[in-house]
């Protein structure tokens, strides 16, 4: 078929579903419309289904079909990737049928729109913080159901992500020469993620940037933030007694000692 044959046959095919959704849309017999929006559904025709499903709601609300109607419809605004009317549409379901045998699933599902609303690491992670919140709900609400493993996997990936935006911002400090500012978030990173596989690397950059910041600053306080250097480095070695990292925290501290002794002998002849 060549290229404008091709075109042609699209344009019908578009056409014909344009017109069948119209003859549906006018017609006044719910449970044709009712079939129609569950075959749309069933082809994945999420945006048809939608138009459909919301007309009946007047209609089919009250009754014993309205249930697996508004189910549906939250399922095609996450179908259609519209997370943020969807989680609202799943956690009006679970309100509005607390005992329905889909409730589990929508409550579930409402935690997941908020997951995938989660941005990259470097953006606003308001909604990474709100699925991991969901999640957990989730978990507490319904400890025996089978997605428990799916849930508490997100949430660890949704923390990573939150380790990752924070390794970024305290990097950046570093970068710009905030050392002390970079301190504070590497060992902030080091108390809100207590499991990760990387406090010996956060807790070497903490060593780092106070030896830095001892370095540029004026000469009164040289000393007194070199000790600050130190006392890192005996934190280090009693927190991660294991790690490689350990006979480069120790040049750090040799080196601290260094400055303070200079500094305290310096002090002597001045007086």
């Amino acid at each position: 078929m060549n290229r404008n044959l091709l075109l042609l046959a699209c344009i019908i095919l578009l056409s014909s579903c344009a017109s069948q959704l119209t003859k549906v849309m006018k017609s006044t017999d719910p449970d044709y419309k009712l079939k129609m929006g569950e075959k749309y559904f069933a082809e994945k025709k999420y945006s048809n289904a939608q138009v459909v499903f919301e007309d009946l709601f007047p209609v089919l609300k009250g009754t014993a079909k309205f249930e697996d109607l508004y189910y549906k419809y939250a399922y095609t605004a996450y179908h259609l990737k519209d997370y943020m009317n969807a989680e609202n549409l799943f956690k009006t379901f679970v309100e509005t049928f607390p005992t329905s045998p889909k409730a589990e699933d929508a409550d579930f599902m409402r935690a997941y729109s908020f997951y995938k609303q989660s941005p990259k690491p470097e953006l606003d992670q308001t909604n990474t913080l709100k699925a991991m919140g969901q999640m957990q709900v989730f978990i507490n609400t319904h400890p025996t159901s089978p997605r428990i493993h799916e849930a508490t996997a997100i949430i660890d990936e949704s923390r990573q992500k939150l380790e990752i935006k924070d390794s970024k911002n305290a990097e950046l400090y570093y970068n710009m020469g905030f050392y002390k500012s970079a301190a504070i978030a590497y060992n902030s990173i080091i108390d809100n993620f207590p499991d990760t596989d990387k406090g010996d690397e956060y807790k070497l950059m903490v060593i780092k940037s106070y030896f830095l910041y001892a370095a540029n600053s004026i000469e009164e306080k040289q000393a007194e933030r070199y000790d600050k250097v130190v006392t890192e480095c005996l934190e280090f070695v009693d927190r991660f007694p294991e790690s490689t990292l350990t006979k480069t925290v120790e040049d750090y501290r040799q080196q601290s000692l260094n400055k303070i002794n200079n500094k305290n002998e310096q002090a002597k002849k001045a007086a």
